[in-house]
């Protein structure tokens, strides 16, 4: 069996080899920092995370399945109408401009009054 690590031994392999901490980090951790920057606007909404998420707290019983699927459900009705969206914006950018209309003539009237 393999000797354990203590919290210094771990700091300090953490510390020695760069990038093994982002190996080593739990999916759920990702997921909590990536709704974090979601929520504050700084990154995307991804719903893998929200599903990492929902399934964390279903298996520690901290919501129930059905919850977690009506959860689910609304983040990917979410989802989707916001790539609707995009994509009717999208369009609207890549039409082209219109011409302007031409100079209108100036009327009888309107030449009489200079």
């Amino acid at each position: 069996m393999a000797p354990e690590l203590a919290g210094s031994q771990i700091t300090a392999l953490l510390e020695t080899v760069p990038g093994i901490a982002s190996v080593l980090r739990s999916p759920v951790a990702d997921a909590i920092v990536n709704m974090i920057r979601a929520g504050a606007g700084v990154a995307e909404f991804r719903l893998e995370d929200a599903e990492e998420l929902v399934q964390y707290a279903v298996r520690r019983r901290l919501i129930g399945a059905a919850e977690g699927d009506r959860v689910l459900q609304e983040g990917r009705a979410s989802v989707k109408k916001r790539r609707v969206a995009k994509t009717s914006i999208k369009r609207a950018r890549q039409r082209p401009a219109r011409k302007p209309a031409p100079a209108r003539r100036q009327g009888k009237a309107a030449k009489k009054g200079r």
